[in-house]
C-alpha cells in the first residue's frame, strides 16, 4: 500500500506485518493491539515452536489435547474454510508440508537439497479433525499433522483490525504479507492497496491498485515461497488431493471478500483448483484477479472497482 497514512512495519509470523491508521494518535494503541495479537496467534498456531498449542496437538495425535481458546477459534475458522472450498484449502496438510522440506520458518528453509523420496498421496482430510469447544479439546488421528498457514494470518489480520478500530475509533488497515483487512471509517476514496507476485514489491497499474473500503483483500502466489529438492521446484501451496505442491497454473491469485479469511480462502483455493478456478470464480461472483504463469491477467466480478 502507499505511505500517505500513519504506518508501521516490522517482521512477524514469517512475513511482514504492516499497520496503517487514519489518525496519528491511533498509531501507538493500534500497534500495541497488533503486537499482542501476533503473540497470541503465534503461541496458538505456530508449526515451528515446540510450545505452541498446534504442535502439542500434532505430537499428541490420537488423544484429546487441551488447548487455549485461540487455537479452538483458529481451527473452527480453518474447518469452515475447508468446507466452503470443498477441501481445496485443508488444515491437515502439515505432514505433507514437512515431507516437502517446509519444516521450519521459511527464512530457514534450505533453498536446495536432495530429492524428496517419500510417496505422496491424498491427505487425511479436514473431516478427521475433532474440536470440542465446550471443553477446549482437540484431537487428530495418528499420522495427521495440522498446518494453519493457509488461514491463520488472515484470521489474525481480521482480529487485529477489528480490535484496533474499536480501541481507537480510527480507520485501520492491517496487512500480514498478502493478507489485508480494514476496519473502522476508511479514508476518503478508500485504502489504496497494490497487489503483485510479492507483497514487498507490488505492481502499480490500473488492475493492480484496489481501493478497499471494507472487508478483506488477499493475494496468494507460488513464486516467492519456493525451494528445490533434487532439482524439482516446490512451493508451499499443497493440493490436498495429492499431498504434493499444486500444479502451477496461476502464479498469483487475488480476491476480495467481506473478511480477509474469506478472501484468502478464495485466493488459495484458486491456486489449488488450477484450470478449474475461472469457472468456480464465475459461479462465486467475487471480485478476483488471476495471473497465469505466462503473465496473462484474468479478472472476475467487479475487480478492481
Amino acid at each position: 500500500m502507499t505511505d500517505t497514512f500513519e504506518v508501521v512495519r516490522f517482521g512477524a509470523l514469517g512475513t511482514t506485518a504492516e499497520l496503517a491508521v487514519t489518525d496519528p494518535a491511533a498509531l501507538e494503541p493500534a500497534r500495541r493491539v497488533l503486537v499482542d495479537e501476533l503473540a497470541v496467534v503465534d503461541a496458538a498456531c505456530s508449526r515451528f515452536r515446540d510450545d505452541s498449542d498446534l504442535v502439542r496437538v500434532n505430537e499428541g495425535a490420537g488423544r484429546w489435547i487441551p488447548v487455549g481458546p485461540e487455537l479452538i477459534e483458529a481451527l473452527l475458522v480453518a474447518l469452515r474454510v475447508a468446507r466452503l472450498t470443498a477441501g481445496a484449502v485443508d488444515p491437515t496438510v502439515g505432514r505433507a508440508m514437512r515431507r516437502l522440506g517446509y519444516d521450519r520458518d521459511f527464512s530457514q528453509v534450505a533453498p536446495t537439497g536432495p530429492a524428496v523420496t517419500v510417496t505422496f498421496s491424498r491427505i487425511p482430510g479436514w473431516q478427521t479433525v475433532e474440536v470440542d469447544p465446550a471443553r477446549s479439546l482437540v484431537r487428530v488421528p495418528r499420522g495427521v499433522e495440522l498446518d494453519l498457514g493457509a488461514t491463520a494470518k488472515a484470521w489474525c489480520a481480521d482480529r487485529v483490525a477489528a480490535r484496533a478500530a474499536v480501541a481507537t475509533g480510527a480507520g485501520v488497515l492491517v496487512a500480514l504479507g498478502g493478507d489485508v483487512t480494514v476496519a473502522g471509517p476508511p479514508p476518503a476514496g478508500g485504502w489504496p492497496v497494490a497487489v503483485g507476485d510479492d507483497h514487498r514489491a507490488p505492481s502499480v497499474g490500473p488492475e493492480t491498485v484496489v481501493a478497499v473500503h471494507a472487508g478483506g483483500l488477499a493475494t496468494s502466489g507460488t513464486t516467492v515461497r519456493r525451494w528445490s529438492r533434487g532439482g524439482d521446484i516446490l512451493h508451499h501451496v499443497v493440493d490436498p488431493a495429492t499431498g504434493h505442491p499444486a500444479v502451477t497454473v496461476w502464479r498469483t491469485a487475488s480476491a476480495m471478500a467481506s473478511t480477509c479469511v474469506d478472501a484468502n480462502a478464495v485466493a488459495t483455493a484458486c491456486l489449488v483448483l488450477g484450470g478449474r478456478a475461472p469457472t468456480w470464480l464465475d459461479e462465486l461472483g467475487v471480485p478476483a484477479r488471476l495471473v497465469a504463469v505466462t503473465g496473462e491477467v484474468h479478472t472476475f466480478g467487479a475487480w478492481p472497482a
